[in-house]
């Protein structure tokens, strides 16, 4: 594999197109300095209370906690979403935004990430699919209503031994306890109509994509093989489509026509 080549292929893929299809894993989020949890050293050394109480990202990551220790549940999510609230896009974001504003159909984003980094970097909410929901998003622990509401007023304090300080969030229509709209490990609870509506958006680009004949070039930016979804995902529409897949992942670009082992900021550098 020559880096040099597939740099000038992707180069090329992206100027010819005429519409852009971004898939973005946790490792999007890296070159903005967030945590991707790989593995699970990673980890624990974003969470030391995790590692001393010898959780997983995957146990961790439950919606029973809510239920059977909800501090702990709040501390984590609460830290995460101040966390992501306060990240600053890196500027790789603001080159795709650049280029999809070129397109003449736009760009649409299909991410496992729940950071809402691609809003904060200017890309219209009806562009982007979150697959496994938004941290910006509450939802009842009970799902009462099947409602959602805004996470901005949201503010949690993490007191000593990793614990978010009562009162925690609770459901505005019947008092339980809130959760973020987040698909957890083992979760059956998780309100899914606003992602769902996004499924639904990004379905319909494609297929007037398809039905018009339009150049699309697809760019898929640190998705890991742990949960391939957003793999999966680039891959059947790369087939759907017949173009080559731009695979952007210091560690695990095989599998795709044209792979960048590279971070996504110093790919993107090179290649818009």
């Amino acid at each position: 594999m020559n880096i040099t080549e597939n740099l000038q292929k992707a180069k090329q893929l992206l100027e010819e197109s005429d519409a852009l299809f971004i898939t973005a894993g946790a490792g999007m989020g890296v070159d903005s300095g967030l945590p991707d949890f790989r593995g699970v050293e990673g980890f624990w050394n974003a969470y030391p209370k995790a590692k001393e109480l010898g959780l997983h990202f995957e146990e961790m990551a439950n919606p029973e906690w809510f239920e059977s220790d909800p501090r702990l549940a709040w501390a984590f999510y609460g830290h995460r979403l101040h966390l992501y609230r306060d990240t600053v896009p890196h500027e790789g974001f603001r080159k795709l935004l650049e280029l999809s504003n070129t397109k003449k159909y736009g760009a649409h984003i299909f991410t496992s990430n729940v950071d809402g980094q691609f809003q904060k970097s200017g890309f219209k909410e009806e562009q982007i699919m979150e697959c496994h929901g938004s941290i910006h998003h509450m939802q009842c622990i009970d799902n009462c209503q099947g409602m959602l509401w805004s996470a901005n007023d949201t503010f949690i304090e993490i007191e000593e031994g990793f614990k978010a300080k009562e009162p925690l969030p609770s459901c505005p229509f019947c008092g339980a306890m809130a959760r973020p709209n987040i698909l957890m490990f083992g979760d059956f609870g998780w309100e899914y109509a606003r992602t769902d509506g996004q499924r639904e958006r990004l379905s319909r680009w494609m297929d007037s994509l398809e039905k018009e004949g339009v150049k699309l070039a697809i760019v898929e930016l640190g998705a890991g093989t742990a949960v391939p979804t957003v793999r999966n995902t680039s891959e059947q529409i790369a087939r759907r489509f017949d173009v080559p897949l731009i695979r952007i992942n210091p560690r695990e670009s095989f599998g795709a026509e044209i792979g960048l082992p590279m971070g996504a900021v110093e790919a993107l550098k090179k290649i818009i």
